[in-house]
C-alpha cells in the first residue's frame, strides 16, 4: 500500500529507472528524465498521449514507444483504449529478460474517470474496472477527467480516489481541466485526506495557462502538459519556425523542449514510429531565457479540443 502525503526516498523504482539510464546509449532522449511529485513519488517527464486512438492503433504505438524507451503512457476510459494500453505493455515486458531494466515498476500508467458522479459506488467501482481493464496490477497515476458534474460529483468522485489509493489499486491521484476554483474547491475541503498530485491541462506556448499553473504552485500540484504540440496548429508561425531553425530542430521539438523547461510533464501524442521518436529527442539543446520568455509572449488562449476549465 502507498501512503499518501509523505516524501520518499529513492525507491526501488527510481534505482530500477538509474539502472536503465546506466545501461542506455541514447544521449539525447529525454524518456529517463523524472520529475518529483508531492507525494514522494515520481513521474517520467514525457508521456505518450493516447488520445483518439483505436485500440489497434493505440497497441501499435505504445509497442514503438516502448522500443524508443518511453516508460509512461496516457490513457482514459473515455479512450476506450485502455485494455489495448495494458496488452502492449505487458507483452513487451514479456518479451524482455532483464527486469532491472523494463518490468512494471519502471513502466507509469495513467488513466482517467470519464464522468464526475454524485454515487460513490459507481465511481468506485469504475476505478476498479479500469484497474482490471488494463490488466497492470495497479494505475499509478488516475485523474479525475474533467471538473464537469457539479461540485458535489466532483467530491464524491475525489472521495473514491482516495479510497481507491488507501486500498493499494491506484499509486496517485489528480484531477484534468481543473481552473483555479476547481483546485480552491477541492484544497480547501475539510474532508480533504489525499492531496491531488497533478493536474492535467492543455499548455503550449499559444495557451500558457499562467492563471491556473499559479494556483499549482501554490499548492504544490505539478502540471501535466496534454497538447504540447497544440494539434500542429501552429507549426508554421514565423517565431516556432524561426527557433527551430536556429535550434536545429523541428517545430514540434521545439514545443515539446518549452514544455520541459517549464517544468512540465508533457504528453505529446503520435503513433508514428518516427514522430514518436523525435518528440523524446530534445535532451540535445537547450532554449535560452531569452528566447523561452518570447515563445511565452505568444500566448493567444488558444483551445486545440476542450476547455472545461470554467465549468460551474
Amino acid at each position: 500500500m502507498w501512503v499518501p502525503f509523505l516524501f520518499a526516498p529513492e525507491s526501488a523504482l527510481g534505482d530500477q529507472r538509474a539502472l536503465h539510464r546506466s545501461t542506455s546509449a541514447r544521449c539525447t532522449l529525454v524518456v529517463d528524465d523524472d520529475a518529483g511529485l508531492p507525494n514522494g513519488e515520481t513521474i517520467p517527464q514525457i508521456h505518450l498521449g493516447l488520445y483518439q486512438m483505436s485500440p489497434s492503433t493505440t497497441h501499435r504505438a505504445v509497442t514503438s514507444a516502448l522500443t524508443t524507451g518511453y516508460r509512461a503512457f496516457d490513457s482514459a476510459q473515455w479512450y476506450h483504449n485502455e485494455s489495448a494500453t495494458g496488452t502492449a505493455i505487458t507483452s513487451f515486458l514479456s518479451s524482455h529478460s532483464h527486469p532491472a531494466v523494463v518490468s512494471r515498476p519502471t513502466i507509469f500508467y495513467t488513466s482517467k474517470l470519464r464522468s464526475n458522479s454524485t454515487s460513490y459506488p459507481s465511481v468506485r467501482e469504475s476505478i476498479t474496472r479500469s484497474v482490471d481493464a488494463c490488466g497492470l496490477g495497479y494505475i499509478d497515476l488516475f485523474l479525475l477527467h474533467s471538473p464537469y458534474g457539479g461540485k458535489e460529483a466532483r467530491l464524491t468522485s475525489w472521495r473514491a480516489v482516495e479510497d481507491a489509493i488507501l486500498a493499494g489499486e491506484v499509486k496517485s491521484g489528480g484531477v484534468s481541466n481543473y481552473g483555479v476554483k476547481h483546485i480552491e474547491e477541492l484544497m480547501s475541503w475539510e474532508e480533504l485526506r489525499v492531496k491531488p498530485v497533478v493536474n492535467q491541462i492543455e499548455v503550449h506556448p499559444f495557451n500558457t495557462q499562467e492563471e491556473i499553473r499559479g494556483v499549482c504552485a501554490k499548492y504544490g500540484i505539478v502540471v501535466q502538459a496534454y497538447a504540447p504540440l497544440a494539434a500542429g496548429m501552429r507549426f508554421g508561425d514565423a517565431t516556432v519556425v524561426g527557433m527551430s531553425g536556429k535550434y536545429g530542430c523541428t517545430p514540434a521539438q521545439l514545443l515539446v523542449r518549452w514544455s520541459i523547461q517549464h517544468g512540465f510533464v508533457t504528453l505529446p501524442k503520435s503513433s508514428r514510429p518516427d514522430r514518436i521518436a523525435a518528440n523524446a529527442d530534445v535532451g540535445g539543446f537547450e532554449i535560452s531565457e531569452e528566447d523561452m520568455e518570447i515563445l511565452d509572449g505568444l500566448d493567444e488562449k488558444l483551445v486545440t479540443d476542450w476547455d472545461p476549465t470554467d465549468a460551474p
